[in-house]
Formats: structure tokens, C-alpha cells, sequence
């Protein structure tokens, strides 16, 4: 099978499963914008909150897909399961680290000044997420193992089941009825917890029954913490981690500087940022699939090859993005009218959706880029890049364009001075990553070339 064929296989099966997990939140807004305008506008802080935290800590879980790929590809399981079950401490200090973040949101809320009518239900819906926050980790190991060793299937049948838990137990609990009180927003919350517990059992299931992870013998007692291990670990992930958390709290405090802007404003940003968070999706899923086969070509051996799955991908998402744009500005109207029956947050909605098809451009191939730095263990300088180009240009930008006025533009206070000065920054960023990629590739190549000259003949 040709690599174009199993990149598009595995990144198909990949954003289904990703698909539905993003249905989780898409639907959470769609239930709660019909439940009220104030539920929505809480739900756009809180996840906002949330997905920062969330996001930060799975890109450090993430980022063990090379390694464990390159395990793969040099065909040493035995090694794969012991860092899979070293990965389990790691997974341990994020959830520390994470519930304390989600229990304690007070000063972040008071410092972006969120009115104190919306600050109660945050906190309640946090402290709720910060009890769902270990099984999320738990089953995104899981699925990292699971997409290193090339078969998501498994993974994207748990996501689809889940969802048809998800979106009655939203309903249900939101929106109250069969004796149980309307929750409001944290009603979602509560839905997610027991979505997310129900999904480590089966993963826990899965890989007690399935023969496929038999080689990895990872049901041997547990080892003492390897440090020098969880090290690299940390080493590779944390930066990882830390750019996807950059990316997103720069959502997070856009959504938390457009909540001065009153309800209209924040249920409008809500529905634009949950548009470019499905639309993410899809090239999220082929550098997923693409860093796989880079890192499995990379662990047995074969730059070249590595190389090659590289520009496949890259050209994969490149077009993906072209046609998902395309066709978000020509519906942008009717999109926003799905998701609000209040026509002021419809109208306002599908004006920042010309933002976003705009901003998904880059959106793409930054995504890309990034994750297949990571197999060549470039991640210190993206994270710079996505700190002074998406805090520094888009979000301090943004600020100072909606409330101080930038340059020759006074002051417009709308949620269109965000995404447009957001839409600058990750255009830099996708433009800079790009050309870092390119590099490496080239230079793992050229490495390649003089190991080969130099071995004896």
C-alpha cells in the first residue's frame, strides 16, 4: 500500500474518532445555547478554562507518539510496553498538576474581569471537569499507544460509542425531566465525567482481551519510576505540551477579554471558536497518522522514506484546508444560524466565520509542522514561535486593537479585532514552522548520507 494510502487510511479513522470527541463540545454548546444565552456564555469561559488545561496536558501525552513509533519500527516491543507503563507516572503528576489548575479559577476569573453573575457556574462546571480530568489522560495514552502502533480503529469505535452516551446525558442533565433538576451548564460537565470513566474501563478491556497487545506484554508488574526515562518524557513533551497551551490560551484568554464585551459577544465568539476547533480536527488527524509512519520510517532506519511520508502529509493537509475554508465563507450564515435562535448572536457569529475560515490556513499547516518537528525532536524553538507570534501579535494585539487602539486603528470593541489580529499571528507561525520542517528534513537526510559514506564498505 502506497504511503499516500495508509496516511489517508489512518488519518481517516483518526478523525472520526476525533470527530466525535469534538461532537462532545459542539453538542455541549448547541444544548446549552438552547437551554439559554447564559448558560452559553458560562460554557465559553469554563471550556475555555478547561480545554486550556486539558489541551496543555495531552500535548505532553501526545508527544510520546515518535517515541513510541520509533519503539515500533525498530521492532522492540518488549520496550514499548515498559515505557507505556512508565508513562503511567507521567500521567499521575499531569492530573496533580491539572486538578489543581481546574479547583482554583477564582483569580484567573477576577483578573479578566468575567462579570460575577457567570462566575459561579464556571467554578461549579470546573470542579466537576477536575474529577474527569485522570480518565481523559488515562484514555489518551491509550490512544496515543494505539495510533504509534498504526491501528485507531479500536480508539475511533470507543470515541462513536461514547458520543451516543454524551449527547442524552447533556440533554438529560442540562435541561433537567424523570425527576432530575436542571443542571444548567454544569449538567455538561457531568455528562463528560461519566462519558470519560466509562471509556477507561473499555480501554482497560480492550487491552486485557485483545491479541494485538499481547507482543508489548503489558500486563507485567509495574517497574519503579525510571526517571532518566520519564526525563525524556518530559524533555520531548513538555514543550509539546506547552505550544499546544499557548495555541489555546490564546483562545482561552481571547473568549475571557471578549466576556467584557457582554453575553452577545462571548455566545458569538463560543460558536466561532467551536467552528475552528472541529475544522482543526482534520489536520490534527493526519499529523497524527503522517508522525506515525515519519517516526516508524525513523526507527527502522529509513530517512529517506521518512522523508517522503513528510511531504505527503504536508500536502494532504495543505489541500484539506483549502476546500474546509472554501466552503466555511460560503455558509458561514448558515452555520452560525445552527448553533443560536438569538439573531444578534447569529448575525455577529457569521461575521467572525470569515475570521475563522481565514485563520484555519494556517491553522493547518502549523499543526503539521509542529507534530512533525516532533519526530525530529525540534520542539524549544516552536514554542517560542507560538508564544511571541500567538500571545505577543494575536492576543496582545487583539487586545489592543478591541480596547486601546493599534497604530492608525482607534479602538473597536468587537470580538473581529481578536480573530483578525489572532489570524496575523498564525499565519507567521505556519509560515516559520514550515520552513523549520523543511530543514530538518533536509538535515536528517544529509546526516543519513554521511553515516552511510563513512560505514565500512
Amino acid at each position: 500500500m502506497s504511503e499516500l494510502r495508509l496516511i489517508i487510511r489512518h488519518a481517516g479513522t483518526v478523525l472520526v474518532g476525533q470527530l466525535a470527541v469534538m461532537a462532545f463540545g459542539v453538542a455541549d454548546t448547541v444544548i446549552a445555547g438552547r437551554y439559554s444565552d447564559q448558560a452559553l456564555a458560562a460554557l465559553s469561559v469554563g471550556s475555555a478554562i478547561y480545554i486550556s488545561v486539558y489541551v496543555g496536558l495531552i500535548g505532553i501525552v501526545q508527544a510520546l507518539l515518535p517515541i513510541w513509533a520509533e519503539l515500533h519500527g525498530a521492532q522492540r516491543p518488549a520496550a514499548l510496553g515498559r515505557s507505556l507503563r512508565q508513562s503511567l507516572y507521567l500521567c499521575g503528576l499531569l492530573t496533580a498538576a491539572g486538578m489543581t489548575a481546574l479547583l482554583l479559577p477564582g483569580p484567573l476569573l477576577r483578573w479578566a474581569q468575567v462579570p460575577e453573575v457567570m462566575q459561579a457556574d464556571i467554578q461549579r462546571y470546573l470542579a466537576v471537569l477536575a474529577l474527569a480530568l485522570l480518565p481523559a489522560l488515562l484514555f489518551r495514552i491509550y490512544s496515543t499507544f494505539n495510533q504509534s502502533l498504526g491501528h485507531p480503529l479500536l480508539i475511533t469505535w470507543l470515541q462513536l460509542g461514547a458520543l451516543g452516551i454524551k449527547i442524552p446525558l447533556s440533554i438529560w442533565l442540562v435541561a433537567g425531566g424523570a425527576g432530575m433538576p436542571p443542571l444548567g451548564v454544569v449538567g455538561c460537565a457531568w455528562a463528560t465525567l461519566i462519558v470519560n470513566y466509562s471509556l477507561v474501563l473499555l480501554a482497560l478491556l480492550m487491552l486485557r482481551t485483545q491479541d494485538i497487545y499481547q507482543p508489548y506484554r503489558l500486563w507485567r508488574r509495574m517497574e519503579k519510576p525510571d526517571w532518566r526515562q520519564i526525563g525524556a518524557f518530559a524533555r520531548l513533551g513538555i514543550p509539546g505540551g506547552m505550544a499546544y497551551l499557548v495555541e489555546v490560551t490564546s483562545f482561552t484568554l481571547m473568549a475571557l477579554f471578549i466576556a467584557r464585551l457582554g453575553t452577545v459577544a462571548s455566545a458569538s465568539h463560543q460558536i466561532a471558536a467551536s467552528i475552528a476547533s472541529v475544522l482543526y480536527m482534520v489536520p490534527l488527524s493526519i499529523a497524527i497518522a503522517c508522525s506515525a509512519r515519519v517516526s516508524f520510517w525513523t526507527g527502522a532506519g529509513r530517512p529517506h522514506q521518512a522523508a517522503r511520508a513528510v511531504w505527503t502529509g504536508f500536502s494532504l493537509a495543505a489541500l484539506s484546508a483549502i476546500v474546509l475554508a472554501a466552503t466555511l465563507m460560503i455558509a458561514s450564515q448558515e452555520v452560525a444560524a445552527l448553533y443560536s435562535r438569538t439573531p444578534a448572536v447569529a448575525q455577529l457569529a457569521s461575521g467572525l466565520l470569515i475570521w475563522v475560515a481565514i485563520y484555519h490556513l494556517g491553522d493547518a499547516m502549523q499543526a503539521v509542522s509542529a507534530f512533525l518537528l516532533r519526530c525530529y525532536r525540534i520542539t524549544l524553538t516552536p514554542l517560542l514561535l507560538y508564544s511571541v507570534m500567538l500571545w505577543g501579535l494575536g492576543l496582545l494585539g487583539g487586545y489592543l486593537l478591541a480596547y486601546r487602539g493599534l497604530g492608525p486603528w482607534p479602538a473597536m470593541p468587537s470580538a473581529q479585532s481578536f480573530w483578525a489580529a489572532s489570524t496575523v499571528g498564525m499565519a507567521l507561525v505556519a509560515l516559520s514552522l514550515a520552513l523549520l520542517l523543511r530543514f530538518a528534513v533536509r538535515r536528517s537526510i544529509r546526516g543519513a548520507v554521511r553515516s552511510e559514506a563513512a560505514a565500512p564498505a
